[in-house]
Order: C-alpha cells, then sequence, then structure tokens
C-alpha cells in the first residue's frame, strides 16, 4: 500500500498531465515524474499566495486545473496547426518513431527497463536493509523536518520554514523544497511514516532512471539494443545514483539529476514539434528541476547548448521553419516558470559558491576516473567502464548522439578538474555545485550509460555477421539479439550481478545502528512525543542526532540541525550555558521564552569530531534535573519549574538575540 502511494505521488500527476498536452509512449512514462515535479514547484507559491492550504485534495484540484488548460491549449494549436500546415501532420506522422517501433522493439527496450529496475530495486533494498532504517547522513534530518513542517502547516514556500533551519524570524530563507513539498503530501497518510516515506521517494528516484534513459534513447533514434542495454546499465553506476544516496544525502538533487534523461528526451520535441507538447512540458519541467535544485538548471544549459551545436554542424536534423515557433515558445515558457523558482536562490547564492571541497587526487588519477566512468571510486568498475569507452568512440564513427559526447568531454572534464586542481576558474565553474566533485561526479555516467548501449549493439552487430557468414539462414535480427544477451550476460557475471553487492555496500555505509541515531534514541524520541505537550520543545545537542527528533516524532527541538543555532540567539546560548541554571538567572527566562520542559542527551555523534554542548554535559549530577527516561543510548531529564512552561512563555517561535 504504502509503495503504491509513492509511487502514485511521483507519477500520476504528471501522467494526467502530459497526456493532457499530447506527450505519449516512453516518453510520457519517463517525463510524468518531471512534469509533476515542475507542477509541484509552479503550484508552491501561487497557492501559498492565495492562502490555500498544501494538502492533497487541493494539490490534486491544482494539478486538474492545470491538465484541462495544458488539453484546451494543445487541442486548438493542433487545429490551427492542422487547418494552416496540413502537411506537417503528414510529415510528423512518417516521422513517428512510435508507430515504427515494432512490438518486438518494445518487448526489448522493456527487458532492458526491467533489468535496470530490478538492479536498482535490490541494490537499494540490501543497502537500507528495511525501508523503517533511520539514513545517518548529516543532511538527512533536515530533509525529513522539512517534509513534516510542510506537512503540518499547510505551506510549502520556502520564506515560512526558516525555523527547521535555526533561523525562526529569517522570512527571506530559501531552499529549495519541491521534493520535499510532494513527499508532504503523502507522509502519515496510510500510515506512511517518515523514514519509509523517505526511503520509498529515494527508491522512486531510482528507478526513475532506466526509464528515463530509454525514452531519451528511443526519442534520439538509438538502436532498439543499444536502448535497451543502456536503460538496463543504467543502475549499474556507483557514482550515481549510489553515491549521492549515502553521502549527504543529497535526495532533491538526486531526483533532479535521475530527471535529466526525462528532459532531454523532451527536447527532441524542439526538432520534432508536436503542438504545445515541447514548449509546455520542457517550461513545466524546467520549473521542476530549478525546485529540486538549482544547479540542474546550469547542466540543462549545457545539454542544450550542444544540442544547438549538434543542430548547427548538422549532426541532428531540423526544419527551422516548423520547430521556429516552437523553440520561441519553449523559451518564453521556460524562462516565465522557471525564473520565480530560481531568483529566491540568490538568498544564499553567495554562501554556495563559497563552498570548499579540497582536492582528492591526481591529475592523472582524476582523467582516470572520468575515463572508466566511476568518479570517487577507489577501484574503476572496469566491466562497465571499459565498455562505455570503447562505446563513446563507437557513437562518434557513427555520428549518433554525439552532443552526449560532448557532455561527456564537458561534465567530465569538469569532474576531473574540480577533483584534482584548485584556481579561481574551475571554483568559479563549479560554484553552483558548492564545488563539490561528488555531486559533479554523479553526472558522468549518463553518458556512461549510453555508450555502454552503443559498445552492446556495436559488438552485437558484428556477432550476427559472423553467425550469418556460418549459417546463412539465420535471421540477423535474431543473431542480433542473442549476440547482445551474451554480452550481456558476460558483463553480468564479470560485474557479480551488475555490482549489486559492490553498490548495495556503499550504500549501507549510512543505514546502519548509528552513529548519529540509535533505536534507543529513537525510543527517547517516542516517549517525549508521548509526554510534550503541543507548544513545548525539548533542548538537545546539535552533535547527538537528536536534531531528528521533529521528523521522527513530532517533537519540537531547541537545536533543529547539526550546524547548531548562532551563539547570540537563545537555543545557542543555552548550549552552553544549560547547566548553569542554579547560577544564572537568564537560564530559566531563556527556557521559559522556548516554552521548554526537558532536555534530551543522547550518546550518538553526527561526525566524529562532533563536539558536545559544553551545557548539557553533567545533568545527571546538576540539581534541578531530574531524569525521567533513561536506556543505554539516551536520557530525558525533566527540568523543575518548567512543568507550566506552555502558559508562561513567549509566542510560539521566539527567539530573539542576547547580545552577547
Amino acid at each position: 500500500m504504502n509503495v503504491l502511494l509513492v509511487l502514485l505521488a511521483f507519477w500520476l500527476p504528471g501522467l494526467v498531465f502530459g497526456a493532457a498536452i499530447r506527450l505519449r509512449g516512453w516518453t510520457l512514462a519517463a517525463a510524468a515524474p518531471l512534469l509533476t515535479f515542475g507542477l509541484v514547484a509552479i503550484g508552491v507559491p501561487i497557492l501559498g499566495r492565495f492562502g490555500i492550504r498544501w494538502t492533497m485534495l487541493n494539490v490534486g484540484l491544482w494539478v486538474l486545473l492545470l491538465s484541462l488548460v495544458g488539453f484546451g491549449l494543445s487541442f486548438l494549436v493542433l487545429r490551427f496547426t492542422a487547418k494552416r500546415h496540413p502537411e506537417w501532420a503528414e510529415d510528423e506522422e512518417d516521422d513517428d518513431d512510435e508507430t515504427k517501433r515494432s512490438l518486438r522493439d518494445h518487448l526489448l527496450i522493456g527487458a532492458g527497463v526491467v533489468v535496470g529496475l530490478g538492479v536498482g530495486l535490490v541494490t537499494f533494498l540490501r543497502g537500507s536493509h528495511t525501508l523503517e532504517n533511520v539514513q545517518q547522513g548529516w543532511d538527512a534530518p533536515f530533509h525529513g523536518n522539512l517534509v513534516r513542517w510542510i506537512a503540518e502547516h499547510g505551506d510549502a514556500r520556502a520564506s515560512t520554514v526558516g525555523t527547521i533551519a535555526n533561523l525562526p524570524n529569517q522570512h527571506d530563507y530559501f531552499y529549495p523544497d519541491t521534493y520535499h513539498a510532494l513527499l508532504a503530501l503523502i507522509f502519515g497518510k496510510g500510515g506512511l511514516t517518515m523514514m519509509p516515506t523517505l526511503n520509498l521517494a529515494a527508491l522512486m528516484v531510482v528507478l526513475t532512471v532506466p526509464v528515463g534513459v530509454a525514452a531519451m534513447c528511443r526519442a534520439w533514434r538509438m538502436p532498439v539494443l543499444a536502448t535497451a542495454a543502456a536503460a538496463a546499465v543504467s543502475t549499474w553506476f556507483t557514482a550515481f545514483p549510489y553515491d549521492s544516496l549515502w553521502r549527504g544525502p543529497l535526495w532533491p538533487y538526486v531526483a533532479g539529476v535521475a530527471l535529466v534523461p526525462a528532459m532531454l528526451a523532451l527536447a527532441r520535441l524542439l526538432l520534432k514539434p508536436n503542438g504545445v507538447a515541447g514548449p509546455v512540458a520542457i517550461g513545466v519541467g524546467v520549473a521542476g528541476l530549478a525546485g529540486l535544485h538549482t544547479s540542474l538548471i546550469f547542466v540543462i544549459m549545457v545539454y542544450f547548448l550542444l544540442i544547438l551545436l549538434a543542430v548547427l554542424f548538422r549532426f541532428e536534423k531540423i526544419d527551422w521553419r516548423r520547430s521556429a515557433a516552437s523553440l520561441v515558445a519553449t523559451i518564453v515558457v521556460a524562462v516565465v516558470l522557471g525564473v520565480p523558482q530560481v531568483l529566491p536562490a540568490l538568498y544564499n547564492a553567495g554562501g554556495v559558491t563559497s563552498a570548499f571541497w579540497a582536492s582528492e587526487t591526481s591529475v592523472s588519477g582524476a582523467l582516470g576516473q572520468t575515463i572508466t566512468f566511476s568518479p570517487m571510486a577507489s577501484f574503476p568498475q572496469w566491466w562497465i567502464g571499459i565498455p562505455a569507452i570503447i562505446g563513446v568512440f563507437f557513437l562518434v564513427r557513427h555520428r549518433r548522439m554525439l552532443w552526449m559526447v560532448g557532455a561527456y568531454v564537458v561534465l567530465g572534464g569538469l569532474f576531473a578538474a574540480t577533483i584534482s586542481l584548485e584556481t579561481p576558474l574551475i571554483h568559479t565553474l563549479t560554484g553552483v555545485f558548492y564545488n563539490d566533485h561528488w555531486r559533479i561526479g554523479a553526472l558522468v555516467p549518463l553518458a556512461g550509460a549510453v555508450a555502454f548501449g552503443e559498445f552492446v549493439h556495436t559488438t552485437s552487430g558484428k556477432i550476427a555477421e559472423k553467425l550469418g557468414e556460418r549459417r546463412p539462414g539465420l535471421n540477423p535480427v535474431t543473431a542480433a539479439i542473442a549476440g547482445a544477451v551474451v554480452v550481456g550476460l558476460v558483463v553480468t557475471v564479470l560485474s557479480k550481478g551488475g555490482y549489486i553487492g559492490r553498490n548495495s555496500a556503499r550504500l549501507a555505509m549510512n543505514y546502519g545502528e548509528g552513529p548519529s541515531v540509535s533505536k534507543g534514541e529513537e525510543e527517547a524520541y517516542a516517549w517525549l512525543g508521548k509526554h510534550v505537550v503541543p507548544g513545548e520543545r525539548v533542548m538537545n545537542d546539535k552533535a547527538d542526532g537528536s536534531v531528528w527528533m521533529y521528523a521522527l516524532s513530532g517533537v519540537q527541538p531547541v537545536e533543529w540541525t547539526n550546524y547548531g543555532a548562532e551563539f547570540t540567539t537563545k537555543a545557542g546560548w543555552l548550549s552552553v550555558f544549560l547547566n548553569d541554571i542554579n547560577r544564572e538567572p537568564r537560564v530559566r527566562e531563556a527556557l521559559t521564552d522556548l516554552k521548554v520542559r526537558y532536555v534530551l542527551v543522547g550518546k550518538g555523534k553526527v561526525a566524529s569530531n562532533a563536539q558536545s554542548a559544553v551545557g548539557l554535559q553533567r545533568l545527571d549530577i546538576t540539581p534541578g534535573f531530574k531524569r525521567v527516561f533513561h536506556n543505554l543510548d539516551a536520557s530525558v531529564y525533566e527540568i523543575e519549574g518548567q512543568q507550566g512552561v506552555v502558559a508562561d512563555g513567549a509566542p510560539a517561535g521566539s527567539d530573539t538575540a542576547h547580545g552577547q
């Protein structure tokens, strides 16, 4: 039931809207999640502006409204075009690749997608162990807190969520929350608790990759076997999606990168227009990607510019007369829908671009990782990396998807540079990615999947030729399929099942018992959830993983993030002086203002070098603190004299500076 709910949340809105604007086939299937996030991103500020609560019913009505508008617009444009240019309709039928594909072709592509889905599914479930497990990464509690905050407050605008970033009074706060806004709609429905919500959503993101790769390759007329092989191997690369799921985790960013192939499938509609489908779908998709993570706009720009170059150099065909209006409309719609998503990001642009990650390898090591499609790996993925780099040369020789080869050179070169060199130019170019080579490395495997597919297609063709020479009566298509199956089986065996063991072990690095949150600490959060009254907060340590308590149990902490509040705030001040309650009257005043009755002290550590708050030490021997819950991993203390704190405290969210 829970799996179906998350699956429908990702695909159903986009399927309804995409079908309304006349998307069909593999492109519709791949673009549906992208369109869903786009509709959510567009709806967040509009519904919030008019005071409409962010609920499943209201968002569903929003999707239906836009679908009706899209259907009407598509109908009118196609009718106008048919009258004005009837020859275009005939050309469209002749060029319709969907109708040219035989049932056998679709079954082959489907088989490749099923292999990719199967490997991704098994890898994720093995790596996470169980959907109930807490992701122990640094960023995970923030994502969980944001999902619950939106669900409970009914407003997904970023300007209303500053509290969970320890910035309750900062109304220009921004964090792209389209991903969280979608999950907030299903959180709590059908018994869906926080960790299954987050983990199932991450799993759905993994499952979008093979579908998107298949749709992209099909749209750009890759051979059937190449398309199937690319989809099959798309979930085998460690760098994406698994590295960004255990490290961070970068859930919204991973979702955006996973949907890049769907956007590139839609890009084909710029060369072969189909009414308003291209401009509207791309425009909504731009809004969705920007709403997931602003840096993805720059990724899409790289791809679109390379496609433009491929068109200008006549590697891709276009009828400029037919495509002109669609191209202009696409630019206009993308700007109108995308700019409102990007502008708020300027709030923290300096903080993003100033982030710094030191180089981790030599130039030769960086090139080796790029060539083998194994970014950030201590040991290359030889069995898909070598065929993929050979496939790159095949793509060039066959003049097929050369813009993808260009993207590999650009994005792979950027990754190699940022992991091995430190120059102002590199920092400028990678600034939108936090100068983080892990994020940039996640962009490399897409080209690897496509190139691997080309390798399989070319190799199986050679095998079919050899078999045809020995057995002239053998069907060449059957021989080619047999050759592709043989190549696939050999690679699968050599990679030990599509690198499932390697990738699941990588994912499992942050899905264990701690170090941030243990089962014992989860018990403490649950106890607090039963004893804290509405309006109360719990004093906690930023370093022990207790920032998870709100996401997991609905209990609002004083310290909301692992970074901790500024010392000049009451939250930050209490982290230093709480145990001075009997000597410093302002401690009691701050506790009352923040409505604090309980203190939680856990044994977890969000990082090996994290420093525990000095104000929360030795509470067991400090007068005024009564231990009311204890297990091996956590203790809860009740502060004497704070029982009526909700009635006596300041308005919720008050955290004015002390002026120290």
